[in-house]
């Protein structure tokens, strides 16, 4: 039971193609958002359609892999952690973001 700890595992579609920022340190960090659609029908009887968007965080081969082969529109399925930060505007707001920190990777369909 460790293992469903904090895990998540998602199927969706890329929002846009995956970005790599190298950080000061020389880590490189992947980032990319799929959005995820479940239907329903409505008490009138219409097909209701509502998206999910997530936001993903890839470090390591896994950031490298998603990089070299994912691009926009293209379905997958990962799993991954969720993972909860905060930081500061240059206005002094404070933002609050929720990242799936992903692990695994497994491309699924092709693009739509």
């Amino acid at each position: 039971m460790q293992n469903l700890r904090n895990r998540v595992q998602l199927i969706g579609r890329l929002g846009q193609d995956p970005e790599v920022r190298t950080l000061t340190s020389g880590k490189k960090l992947t980032t990319f958002s799929i959005a995820t659609t479940d239907s329903y029908r409505n008490a009138a009887g219409d097909k209701v359609e509502e998206t999910q968007w997530h936001n993903i965080v890839a470090w390591g081969k896994v950031g490298e892999i998603a990089r070299e082969y994912l691009t926009k529109g293209q379905e997958v399925a990962l799993e991954g952690k969720l993972t909860h930060r905060s930081y500061e505007t240059n206005a002094g707001e404070k933002r609050y973001v929720t990242e799936i920190n992903l692990n695994e990777l497994l491309m699924v369909g092709g693009k739509k």
